[in-house]
Parts: structure tokens; sequence; C-alpha cells
């Protein structure tokens, strides 16, 4: 055998060993040491543990009984409902007011804000909720023609949950778009409060899925999500246990204990002894008042115990804080409880909590009401909705009446000085000041009539700025007379 033939020979008796000592050796992607029986896998108490599926959300009665009696658990699915649906929107377009306000009214008169709040609600609760579009006069098997609505139409929602509707998981959606996939109809079951055995086209519902899945374990659950509360059971039902033996141990607080010296004799003897030990302790108990005395034999004890509760407040506390980082909804909202410690308001918390509601906002919300205001436009005001037409939702967190009186003497501030340095012309610089008045509250009372006649004056003249003509740009001159002198 050749010289280099040796030398990849015994390379690769090297490299089979090494791989052999590597399996030999090889663990699970975690420390882990056997000697001290520390890590997963190294058969101690923690390798034991394992997740499994509680599948609460599939037993309305249990997520209907948790919602009645357990006060944390309505917190946890109606505080995010309420605060995502209580401010409403603000119309950014260039609408006439008047149109925007016959559409804020509109909303108000079908309480479409109250029908989306429950249309959260449910589907938070039960794990999947659709709100259905009311268009009198059509059908609701067929598709959504926002075109072919004409005034007084539309007639609200209506609120159905997931254990009122069957979804046609045979029969799903093909077109492409954020649908696909989806259940291309809706069947109403019997028992719903309306639109009983009837099929509804998901073009005519907004579908709201709670906690979203994984594709197989949407199609365990037909389709649906599942209930914010199945996430943190367990440590909802550690801090209502926690809670209820809390208050147990009230009753134990102050024990008394009464020692009678052969007492196990007296009960087995029974009989006139037993009663008269009865009569003893009844005695006894007439007696001991705040005044009164305890009147014991000289060989009988009389102790008492108290229970000290110190502690318990600390492990609720730990309790209640696991929820509201389960929920991502801060104590002094979730528990109205005011945050401990030096210099601490809960404002910052706040300002977290509502910066994630506006993003569930604007990812939950935001498609269906779009859809809402394109059909209400058809319906109140018998036209669509203008180009580059957009809203926003109102911000929950509001200035302090003097904070608004600070950005509202900037804000004016800035607009006078670019109306004084010609960048902006007399109506523009209303405009402005009336659209700062959704922040600030001031110059509201700027009316379209004064803006219109803004738009209609003549620009200002070189004389009327106090900028001499020949400093004034090329395109701001004057234009110069021919001289008569000069040309003769």
């Amino acid at each position: 055998m050749s010289k280099r033939h040796q030398i990849n020979a015994r390379t690769r008796d090297v490299v089979r060993q090494t791989d052999a000592a590597r399996k030999s050796f090889m663990t699970g992607d975690s420390f882990q040491n056997f000697t001290a029986r520390v890590g997963l896998g190294t058969q101690n108490q923690s390798s034991g543990s394992s997740y499994g599926l509680d599948l609460v959300s599939r037993n309305r009665v249990q997520m209907e009984a948790v919602y009645r009696s357990s006060w944390v658990a309505g917190q946890a699915v109606d505080v995010v409902a309420m605060d995502m649906t209580r401010g409403g929107i603000e119309i950014d377009s260039d609408m006439q007011p008047a149109d925007k306000d016959k559409l804020n009214t509109a909303m108000e008169r079908l309480q479409i804000w109250n029908q989306l709040c429950e249309n959260v609600k449910w589907s938070r609760l039960y794990g999947g909720s659709i709100a259905v579009i009311l268009i009198d006069g059509q059908r609701p098997e067929t598709p959504l023609r926002i075109d072919t609505i004409s005034k007084g139409q539309f007639k609200g929602v209506m609120i159905l949950d997931r254990w009122v509707v069957e979804p046609s998981l045979e029969n799903l959606v093909t077109e492409y778009g954020p649908c696909l996939g989806k259940p291309k109809y809706y069947h109403v079951v019997a028992d719903a409060q309306a639109l009983m055995n009837q099929k509804i086209h998901y073009s005519r519902v907004i579908r709201l899925e709670g906690v979203q899945l994984p594709y197989w374990q949407r199609i365990a659950e037909n389709g649906w999500g599942q209930s914010v509360l199945e996430r943190l059971w367990d440590r909802l039902i550690a801090f209502d246990s926690t809670t209820a033996g809390t208050a147990q141990l009230v009753y134990k607080a102050h024990l008394r204990t009464l020692s009678i010296k052969d007492l196990r004799m007296l009960i087995a003897s029974g009989g006139k002894s037993l009663e008269a030990v009865f009569k003893q302790i009844d005695m006894i108990r007439q007696l001991q008042t705040n005044e009164g005395l305890t009147v014991l034999d000289a060989e009988d004890t009389f102790e008492t115990h108290q229970y000290s509760f110190g502690g318990l407040s600390d492990v609720l506390l730990r309790f209640g804080e696991q929820l509201s980082g389960a929920l991502q909804i801060p104590l002094v909202r979730l528990f109205g409880q005011s945050p401990s410690g030096l210099n601490s308001s809960g404002d910052s918390d706040l300002r977290t909590y509502y910066d994630n509601v506006a993003s569930w906002q604007d990812r939950d919300l935001r498609p269906g009401v779009t859809t809402l205001l394109e059909v209400l436009a058809r319906s109140v005001l018998g036209k669509p909705l203008p180009d580059g037409f957009d809203f926003k939702f109102v911000p929950l967190w509001q200035l302090t009446d003097t904070e608004k009186a600070d950005v509202g003497a900037k804000d004016t501030e800035s607009v006078v000085k670019a109306y004084d340095a010609q960048i902006i012309g007399r109506a523009t610089a209303l405009k402005e000041l009336r659209q700062s008045s959704q922040t600030t509250g001031l110059w509201t009372n700027i009316t379209d009539e004064e803006i219109k006649e803004a738009e209609d004056e003549p620009p200002p003249s070189m004389s009327e700025t106090g900028q001499d003509d020949a400093d004034a740009p090329p395109n701001k001159r004057p234009e110069e007379k021919p001289n008569s002198d000069k040309n003769q």
C-alpha cells in the first residue's frame, strides 16, 4: 500500500471514531448534568412535566359558566372589547362636514359600535363570532355588491357567535384575497335568535376568531380560533382558588381551644357525664363576652390561636400579575388597582396598553369598519365614498386641558408664521387650524363659508405684505409698464 493510501485510510478511521464519539455523547438542546440530575431528560421531577390540551374552548357550557361566575374572566373578555369600540372613529377625508355628521349619526342610530363590541366579546369568549350585515331586500346567500345598495336599505348588523352558525367546511372561498380558504357560507341553526335556518354569504359577515390557531388546530375547531381564557385556564383557577382559600381562612383567624382532663373517657362513657361537659361548654359561651369571664375547672386549659395573613397579599398580587401579562392588560385596567411604589401612576402601563389596543383595532376592526362605511355611504348619502377616503380610530389616551392648551398654542403659532411668510394662503391656514381642533378643541367655529371666502380672495399685493418690489422673487414682482417717454 502506498504512503498516500495509508494516510487516507488513517484519516477515514479518525473520522469514524470522531463520529462515534459524537453520537455517544449527543444530548438534547438544553443544559444537562446526569450526575446531579439537573436539566430535562435526567430523570428528575422537571423531566416528568409536559403540556396538554385542555380544549376548554369546545365546552360552551363551561365557557358560559366561568364568564358568568368569575369577575376576572368577565374582565378578561369585556375590557379589550369595550376599549376597542368605545372611542369611535374620526373621518379623515375631504367630505362635506354635513356628510360626516350623517355617517356618524347613522352609526349611533344603528348602534354599530355596540354591536361590534358584542362581536369582539363573543369572539374572545368562544373563539369565534360573526357580525352579519343586514341589507333590506337582498338575499343573504348572495354575494354583497355595494353598488346595488340604495338609500335606506342598510338596517345594521346582527351578531351570531360560533355556536349558532355552522360554517361550510367543504365549500371554501377560492378567490384570491384575505378570505381565501375561509368558509364560503354560514348556516344559521334553528335555535338562533334571528335569521334561523338561513345561509349567509361570507362577503356579508365580519368574522372574528378570538385567538387564532395554526391550520390543523383550526380544522379541529371547525375553522374557528380558541377562547382567550384557554391559555390562562390554570392561572385563572389558581387565582380564584387562592382568593377563595384566603376568604375561608377568615373563619379560622381566631381559634379557641379548651383542654378538659379525661375528655376521651367522658365521651366514651356518655350519659350524664358527657351532658355535663356540653353544659359546661354552653355556659362558657354564654358568659364569654367582651367583659365576661371564662369559668373553667382548675385542671382545664383554655387557649386562643390567631392566624397571620402575612404574605397572602403578595401571593394574590403575583397571580394577578400573571393574568395581567397573559392578557396584555395592565393591573390598573384589569383590576382597577393603583400601582405601588414611589412616583408610580400607571400612565406608562396604560400608554403601552392603549398602543396595543390601537394595533388590535387596525388588525381586527378596520376591514369590517371600512366595509360598513362603504355600505353606510350608499344607504345614508346615496353615493359612494370619495377617492382618498380614510379614517382613524380615536386615540384612547386623551390630553389634559393644560396639554391641549399648550399644543394648541404651538400649532397656532406655527400656522401664523407660515402664513406671514407667505408659505401658505389664508384658506390653507384656516383649514390647518380647524383640523387641529380635533386634538386641541380650539378653532372649532371656523366654518366652510369662511374658508370658501378666503379661497376666493385675491392674493395679497407686495405693498400689503410690506415687501419691496425689488426684494421680491422674480415671479412675485409686478410687471413693469412701458414708459412712453423712453419709447419716444
